[in-house]
């Protein structure tokens, strides 16, 4: 059943909306655009195709990392030993060797600033034995977290065949990493880290967007032959953060050059408008067999969207519920949703609560439904028979 909105209600989501905006086009093979203040899909290009990940898949040993973190399992100045196989990784590394013995800290920073293949391992081993045993437990535990197009062999996405993740899983583990480990996001943000002056000239953070000044804080580059040249990225601005990937690009330049493109989009062509507080009526919802008739639908929460910045056309919006609603029922019960369509923008449903109490009615209550049955019933059978 499909209720009538409050005309209040319904002005403000008109005037919410304000050209059509304009459409975003990428040179990436894949992306994915996220805003994490409303929930809401910007933009996505090939999102669900697995691709080689590259070092963007680090992201998914950090997780399991501030996991252990959490759960007590190591602490941030716990040494970890250095394995020959770590020693011997190629790519970017933090330069480890045998008599090495960072702490976990440490590690953390050279795998997001210096993008240590060598630490990954490291890692993996201090954590499960072996590398390929840590891949088993990531491979199990992506999809308790989201990941539904992701398949680890490594620790450090180095090029393997079978080593995939979709640009949607990447944003979703990034998206995970700021809401589950603030305490540990800071990282991602750090400008330079040498383990031991090892390396002067890799010190670097890779992440271009770094000192933009466009808000970026996060979160992992990533490069392989295979890949092309990939971002993991997140940027807040005033009250607003979006995460985003971009991946399978020809050159750091076309990295650098889309990143930036896609922050500036999702920031400037949507603005973010609160429709209704917390505790106002949406709409009115009938009652069967209760002591009232009919109950106020409100808001739990403030109702917060995003809509394009030069929409002309209106947002549109309607209640639904199974109706009438049977009683009892109780106040701030789930009764129903307000589905709200925004051009361009995934569909929304929100969660509606009942504003009262409304028990189980006596005679009086339960013969008034039945007489309404029964009038609506004859109504029927006088229009089948043509009245």
């Amino acid at each position: 059943m499909v209720a009538i909105l409050r005309p209040a209600l319904a002005a403000v989501l008109i005037l919410a909306a304000g050209a059509a905006h304009a459409a975003f086009e990428t040179r990436a093979k894949a992306a994915w655009l996220y805003d994490i203040t409303t929930g809401t899909v910007l933009f996505e290009k090939n999102a669900d195709e697995p691709l080689p990940p590259a070092s963007m898949s680090k992201l998914m040993t950090l997780y399991m990392l501030f996991e252990a973190l959490r759960d007590g399992r190591v602490t941030l100045d716990e040494e970890f030993a250095v394995s020959t196989r770590a020693k011997n990784m190629g790519g970017s590394t933090m330069f480890l060797n045998e008599l090495d013995r960072p702490t976990v800290e440490e590690l953390i920073q050279g795998i997001v600033v210096s993008s240590g293949n060598d630490a990954t391992v490291v890692v993996a081993e201090g954590l499960s034995g072996t590398e390929d045993a840590f891949a088993r437990l990531m491979n199990q535990r992506a999809p308790e977290i989201g990941l539904t197009n992701s398949t680890f062999t490594n620790a450090s996405g180095w090029p393997d065949p079978n080593m995939r993740m979709s640009t949607r899983d990447l944003g979703t583990l990034a998206v995970r990493i700021i809401e589950d480990f603030p305490e540990y996001y800071g990282y991602f943000a750090q400008a330079e880290f040498d383990y031991e002056n090892r390396s002067p000239a890799n010190r670097f953070n890779r992440n271009p967007l770094l000192g933009m000044d466009i808000g970026a804080d996060g979160l992992k580059t990533g490069h392989t032959e295979a890949a092309g040249y990939g971002l993991v990225g997140s940027a807040r601005q005033g009250n607003r953060r979006l995460v985003f990937v971009v991946t399978g690009l020809d050159s750091q330049a076309d990295r650098t050059q889309e990143a930036r493109s896609i922050l500036n989009w999702g920031f400037r062509q949507f603005v973010e408008n609160t429709v209704a507080e917390a505790g106002d009526v949406i709409a009115e919802a009938k009652v069967w067999m209760g002591d009232h008739q009919s109950i106020s639908l409100v808001a739990p929460e403030d109702i917060t969207l995003l809509v394009p910045a030069a929409n002309r056309d209106a947002v549109s919006a309607r209640v639904e519920y199974w109706g009438p609603l049977d009683a009892p029922i109780a106040e701030g019960d789930a009764v129903a949703e307000l589905v709200i369509d925004v051009e361009d923008l995934p569909e929304k449903r929100l969660t509606l609560v009942a504003d009262r109490d409304v028990t189980r009615g006596g005679f009086v209550p339960r013969l008034r439904s039945a007489v309404t049955i029964l009038w609506r019933m004859g109504l029927g059978q006088a229009s089948a028979l043509g009245g």
